[in-house]
């Protein structure tokens, strides 16, 4: 006989179980952190084994920069989508859509056997990111009720999710240098199956409740997406023909048209992406626009490094791999400077300098030449760069979420990472794009092919290196008074979930 939900027995087991003292939390936390891992680990990961992948694939520089763009492009386009999604058909179920996504995009990846392959496998990959990350932060909020608990959750989750980023490098080469290449990605396909076995069995469904949740924009983020890759495209088609030609100009307006189709979209539909008038305020516009800069001038900073290392200087992928770890801890380290000075100077000097200071470390590198060693020729600049850049983040956020409730910590922090991500990607067509044109001009010319090469990838670092002293000058100009009280939106975003799930009648599965 089938026991009423009102039964005396069900209520008195249910208060033996105060609110965020659910046994399978921690196991939960674990599985939810290690997917987060692993889908970070995938952004880096790549990095130095692309020559490797370049060779085995046959992909011309072009079209190896979509190994990266695929991802970042899918990832950071559809992120917002995805927490629409998750608060929409249930947060465990859109965090079981993402892991059989980025499994099926990782096998697809280890097994391509044609560049196109690859690449959608990258697309998929960014995309189950932008599904599954929102849902694990909502499930977060639901697991921990208790605040400290949730604090210390947190700190475990957003430690593993940076280290996912530093390790990714360390990893490529040790796969690359004693496997294959291909195992970047199928290493991902154990993790994935645990997950898939262990996330119906340590976690509840739960969804917004339908008054709560709005409408999904979809058309939005369709349309913003493919504007973006056909501007991309365009850009990287520069690469090898003229800037007037047809290969060029129709696809960059094709992108032009599609985003400006997206902005009227985002006029007329009742939910937008974006709230209407988050961009009226000064800081958080000049803030998220630079973040286009910051990612641009890091992204093409590792790509390129990663070829001219592997490609010009001889380095082993391990090689390469181990000589970004003075890049993370750089990051590390400025990160904790940035942390004691934000409250005590404010915010607007840190990010400054971090800009200019990064833009220095940037200039410092692109003065490579083909016979640098790496103490004289990398590890200046690299160190330089990392510390200053990991200063500019936490001022970065700050700034980001100026004026911003605790409410909205998390969409502003979204329109952050989307920007980041975007950044990145057109950033990386720009670069590689002009450092094609040099290098080609130069073998044109009669250059020996490793000084046309190293012409092309400096020149990289200088632009790079522009856009950061750009970003600095802006940020000086336009950005406004904010508060130096260092905030974290992944916290305040979780304690939002967490009203906004108390706060509703209709919620699907566990309750606090």
């Amino acid at each position: 006989m089938a026991t009423s939900s009102t039964d005396p027995s069900r209520r008195q087991k249910a208060s033996a179980h105060p609110p965020g003292a659910d046994p399978r939390r921690w196991k939960a936390l674990l599985v939810l952190s290690a997917l987060q891992f692993m889908i970070l680990l995938d952004m880096t990961i790549v990095n130095v084994a692309l020559p490797a992948i370049e060779d085995g694939m046959a992909f011309d520089p072009a079209g190896l920069t979509w190994v990266v763009n695929g991802y970042a492009l899918a990832a950071g386009s559809l992120l917002i989508l995805g927490g629409r999604l998750a608060d929409y058909y249930g947060r465990r179920r859109l965090l079981i859509i993402g892991v059989v996504l980025f499994a099926a995009s990782s096998a697809l990846c280890g097994f391509a056997t044609h560049p196109a392959m690859m690449i959608l496998g990258r697309f998929g990959q960014g995309a189950a990111e932008a599904i599954a990350a929102p849902a694990s932060l909502g499930l977060i909020a639901l697991l921990f009720t208790d605040a400290k608990e949730r604090s210390k959750a947190l700190g475990i989750w957003g430690g593993l999710v940076a280290l996912g980023g530093t390790l990714g490098y360390v990893f490529s080469g040790l796969l690359t240098s004693f496997t294959s290449w291909r195992w970047i990605f199928l290493i991902n396909l154990p993790v994935a199956l645990v997950a898939l076995i262990a996330i119906p069995a340590l976690l509840d469904e739960s969804r917004m409740a339908p008054g709560r949740r709005g409408r999904l924009d979809v058309w939005g983020a369709a349309t913003s997406t493919a504007g973006l890759v056909a501007i991309v495209y365009g850009l990287l088609e520069a690469a090898e023909n003229p800037w007037g030609s047809a290969a060029v100009v129709f696809p960059v307006a094709a992108g032009i048209a599609l985003l400006l189709g997206m902005l009227i979209i985002e006029r007329r539909v009742p939910d937008p992406l974006l709230p209407r008038g988050f961009f009226d305020n000064r800081t958080r516009s000049v803030v998220n626009f630079t973040s286009l800069f910051f990612m641009a001038a890091f992204i093409g900073y590792t790509f390129m490094l990663t070829l001219f290392e592997q490609d010009v200087l001889g380095y082993t992928p391990l090689q390469s791999g181990l000589g970004y770890l003075p890049l993370g801890i750089g990051i590390g380290v400025g990160i904790g400077i940035s942390s004691v000075l934000v409250p005590k100077i404010g915010v607007k000097p840190v990010v400054v300098a971090g800009f200019l200071g990064a833009g220095v470390g940037l200039a410092l590198t692109s003065f490579a030449t083909t016979d640098s060693s790496y103490l004289l020729g990398i590890l200046p600049g690299m160190i330089v760069f990392a510390v200053f850049a990991g200063a500019t983040m936490p001022a970065a956020t700050n700034a980001a979420l100026h004026n911003v409730t605790t409410q909205d910590s998390g969409l502003a922090s979204g329109v952050q990472s989307t920007a980041q991500q975007i950044g990145g990607a057109l950033g990386l067509a720009v670069l590689v794009t002009f450092a094609m044109r040099r290098f080609l001009a130069d073998v044109t010319a009669g250059e020996p092919v490793e000084v046309a090469m190293t012409n092309g990838f400096t020149l990289g670092f200088q632009i790079g290196a522009v856009l950061m002293f750009v970003g600095g000058v802006l940020l000086a100009v336009f950005l406004e008074r904010v508060d130096g009280a260092l905030r974290d939106p992944v916290v305040e975003g979780v304690e939002a979930d967490l009203a906004a799930l108390s706060a509703s009648d209709d919620e699907v599965g566990h309750r606090p």
